[in-house]
């Protein structure tokens, strides 16, 4: 098996992911099925995630810098938050934290959050996100 190399960013993200998945007062397994399965996806392997939670940096200050990045990790949070079929208030206000954080206007923050969780509820992909921003 090839070695992965995880950047801080990446670390931090699945940190994100991690927080997310446990701010829903009524935490279930979906939520960290979902993290490992978003961490096979990048190619980090069981024990790397264990690593990376077991031994938290201090991921407030790490936010990803280009569009593409912000859209994919937001996109990742969403998916973390409707793993149950559900948005808790917790969990869409820490989407809206999250939004801030990454660097968009305030003024937008509610919109971009309905809109990631209704793409994540209509199947819709990062990529096709990806590409509505561009045109």
């Amino acid at each position: 098996m090839e070695h992965i190399q995880i950047t801080e960013n990446l670390k931090a993200h699945f940190l994100r992911l991690y927080q997310m998945a446990i701010c829903d007062d009524d935490f279930s397994a979906l939520g960290l099925k979902m993290l490992y399965k978003c961490a096979e996806e990048r190619g980090i392997s069981p024990k790397n995630l264990d690593e990376i939670l077991l031994n938290p940096i201090n991921f407030k200050s790490l936010v990803p810098k280009t569009i593409e990045e912000k859209v994919d990790y937001l996109y990742d949070l969403t998916v973390m938050i409707w793993a149950d079929g559900m948005v808790s208030p917790n969990e869409y206000s820490a989407m809206e934290k999250y939004v801030l954080m990454f660097g968009f206007l305030e003024e937008n923050v509610k919109a971009i959050v309905d809109y990631l969780i209704t793409s994540v509820k209509t199947g819709k992909s990062k990529t096709d996100i990806l590409y509505e921003l561009k045109n």
